[in-house]
Formats: C-alpha cells, sequence, structure tokens
C-alpha cells in the first residue's frame, strides 16, 4: 500500500515539474518622444508630420495644440499614422503643436522636443493675370483681397509685363519682390528673405520659379509661375496675413520649454 501511495506522488510531483507557470507582467513602459515634427501651414488648415517611432507596439499618437509656446497645450487627435491636418486652423492666427507617442497598454511618451508652430494663411490656384499694355484692367493683382484689377491700382501689388519677348512681374516703387529660383512647388520657400530685393521693381518670369513680395503695408506673399505666353501669366500665390510675418511655410522650434498640459488633455495612463 505504501509502495502505491509512493508511486503515486512521484508522478504528480512529475507532472507538476514539467508544466511551466505563465506570469503576466503588465508594460508599463512608454514609447520614446517622437522626433522630426514639422507644420505647414495652408489655407485655414495646418498639416503636421513626423517621424515614425521605431517601437514595434506604437499603436498612435496623440496631437497637443497651444495658442502659446510655453502656454497650455491641449489634445486635439489621435491618428494612428505619422501625419495629422488641423482643418480647425484660422488664417492669421500662430499655433504650436506637439506630439506623444502611444502604445498598446495605453503608454504615453513624453511629447516630442521639437515643438512645431504655423500660422495658417490665403492661398490661390491658376490666377491669370493679362500684359498691362493689351488688357490693363486685368494686368494687377492685389494679396490682400485675393483680387485681379488695373495694373494701375493703388491696391494692386504686382502686375503683368511682356516687352520685347520677355516676361515680366513689376511692383511699384513702395513694393519689393525677389526672384527665388526654381522650387518643385509652392510651398517649398519658407521664409520670406531679409534682403537682395530687385533694385529694378521687376523680375524676369519663367515656368516654375518662386518669387517672393513685401507689399507696402508689410505683409509677405509668394506666387509659382505655371505658364507664361505673351498674352498672360498663370501663378498660385499664398499671403501672410500677420503684418511683418515672414514666415510663408512652416517652422520648427528645437529645445522646447516644458509644455503643460490642459485639464483632461491626454487620456493615456489615467
Amino acid at each position: 500500500m505504501k509502495r502505491i501511495i509512493f508511486i503515486i506522488e512521484l508522478v504528480l510531483l512529475s507532472f507538476t515539474i514539467g508544466c511551466e507557470t505563465e506570469i503576466f507582467v503588465p508594460d508599463t513602459t512608454p514609447p520614446s518622444s517622437p522626433k522630426g515634427l514639422y507644420a505647414v501651414a495652408r489655407d485655414n488648415q495646418v498639416n503636421l508630420y513626423w517621424d515614425y517611432n521605431r517601437e514595434s507596439d506604437v499603436q498612435g499618437y496623440d496631437i497637443y495644440i497651444s495658442s502659446y509656446y510655453s502656454g497650455r497645450y491641449e489634445l486635439i487627435g489621435s491618428p494612428h499614422g505619422n501625419y495629422f491636418y488641423d482643418k480647425g486652423a484660422v488664417n492669421g492666427k500662430t499655433y504650436y503643436y506637439a506630439v506623444a507617442a502611444f502604445d498598446n497598454s495605453e503608454n504615453e511618451s513624453d511629447l516630442s522636443r521639437d515643438v512645431a508652430y504655423a500660422t495658417p494663411r490665403p492661398e490661390g490656384l491658376d490666377v491669370i493675370l493679362t500684359d498691362f499694355r493689351t488688357r490693363p484692367s486685368t494686368a494687377g493683382y492685389d494679396f490682400s483681397t485675393y483680387s485681379v484689377g488695373n495694373y494701375n491700382d493703388q491696391y494692386t501689388d504686382v502686375f503683368f509685363e511682356y516687352y520685347n519677348g520677355v516676361y515680366y512681374m513689376d511692383v511699384w516703387d513702395d513694393t519689393d519682390i525677389k526672384d527665388m529660383g526654381y522650387t518643385n512647388s509652392l510651398y517649398d520657400i519658407e521664409v520670406a528673405p531679409a534682403s537682395g530685393w530687385s533694385t529694378t521693381k521687376d523680375v524676369l518670369l519663367t515656368v516654375g520659379k518662386t518669387y517672393v513680395v513685401w507689399t507696402l503695408d508689410d505683409h509677405y506673399a509668394k506666387l509659382r509661375v505655371i505658364s507664361l505666353s505673351s498674352s498672360r501669366v498663370v501663378f498660385d500665390w499664398t499671403y501672410q496675413l500677420q503684418k511683418g510675418n515672414p514666415s510663408l511655410k512652416r517652422t520648427v522650434s528645437e529645445g522646447r520649454l516644458e509644455l503643460k498640459l490642459g485639464p483632461g488633455a491626454s487620456n493615456r495612463n489615467k
């Protein structure tokens, strides 16, 4: 009888040793902070982009916004990809953004070291101006009202000229213009130049080039030529509503201050 009991105990012991006991350990390690954040100003919209996190368990990103660099930041979205379009932005107002990553266990990283800011501004496509000598009433453009008009109207910022086989964009004495060279798109020129404006108050136009304009009332604009002929020029444009603000696309601030999150800003780690 004792021998039978001893054998049973040995069998049970062997079974216990052969089984692995799984112990659940919760994930409390947050992802690293996202890098490479930058903002692109558009018309009543700001587009945000950043680098993907390398952690395999990253589920998405939290986007934070503030009206001030060191102000209180509020959560406005949680995309899964590495981009976000803030369609609630308003032209002429500057917005500051930061981004954090979160994983499958809802662990949220610290906010991005980079804080991107942008000021949305109006833009337009395929504007047509005619040669001021042949059709003066549609040769000029006013960026502040987004309108085509007479080349010599008091509000005209630029006007088109075709002379002896050469295309020009002209400005009056109270306005400046500069050739910024060839660009792949209108958005390649980020900031208005501080110097180098045309001393002749005109520039030679070329398809694919972008030009920056500094208006009489201290606003900056840019235009990119789409097509040219002896009778007209076609261009895309943007206009900065904030007086004296040279930003025409995007800016990124390195080494931000410690950000303040608004009440209930994040739903991670609660």
